[in-house]
């Protein structure tokens, strides 16, 4: 062989060998590629699996009770203040909620107040948050809610089991404790799903009383 052959021969396995070496590093990186992508599908699985799972966990607990329920009184978002000895001889339902920044929440309330029920069977609604008038109001109103919020620094919540029982362990869950004419605490229900149709809830609270 030809020096001049056997440069050539040698100038094309040194290009035969680079076109190899691009041609593995072109499959690794599609083989990267690829196990990255099963990778994001398999965890966006995994993560819509713990929401999905964390909706069905989200249950309503119900709770009777007959205790006397926790005195309080209370400021409101009108300024003035609220006592719950100031209701007795009528039914009241305490609607423990997550407050400013809340949409569901305040919906809810704005929800009961559509509903003419509560006011035919004399039930009274009371909506506690754990805000200042000046954080609460803005959603109020946005919704359009007209009943006075009671403005609680946790003593109130805390007195009635409501802490910790939504997303949010330092304030109150989405949650209704009734209390009948003579003071004493019937029922008990926390909602995670931060909703209870108020249809529902008045329901619920009639075949309590």
């Amino acid at each position: 062989m030809s020096t001049k052959q056997h440069h050539a021969e040698q100038q094309h396995n040194a290009r035969r060998e680079l076109q190899q070496t691009i041609a593995g590093d072109s499959a690794r990186q599609a083989q990267r590629r690829s196990v990255t992508r099963v990778a994001s599908v398999a965890a966006a699985i995994v993560a819509v699996g713990l929401v999905v799972f964390g909706l069905w966990s989200a249950q309503p607990t119900n709770v009777s009770g007959s205790s006397q329920a926790p005195a309080f009184t209370l400021k409101t978002t009108a300024g003035t203040s609220v006592s719950l000895a100031d209701y007795r001889g009528k039914p009241v339902i305490l609607y423990f909620n997550e407050g400013a920044g809340c949409g569901a929440c305040t919906q809810q309330m704005a929800g009961i107040e559509k509903n003419p029920g509560f006011a035919q069977a004399g039930i009274v609604v009371l909506p506690i948050v754990m805000n200042t008038a000046a954080q609460i109001k803005p959603d109020l109103d946005r919704f359009g809610v007209k009943t006075p919020y009671l403005l609680d620094d946790g003593t109130v919540s805390k007195a009635y089991g409501t802490l910790g029982k939504g997303m949010h362990a330092d304030l109150p869950g989405h949650g209704f404790v009734l209390i009948d004419a003579n003071g004493v605490q019937r029922w008990q229900g926390n909602y995670p799903s931060m909703w209870l149709d108020p249809a529902t809830l008045l329901n619920e609270v009639k075949s309590r009383l």
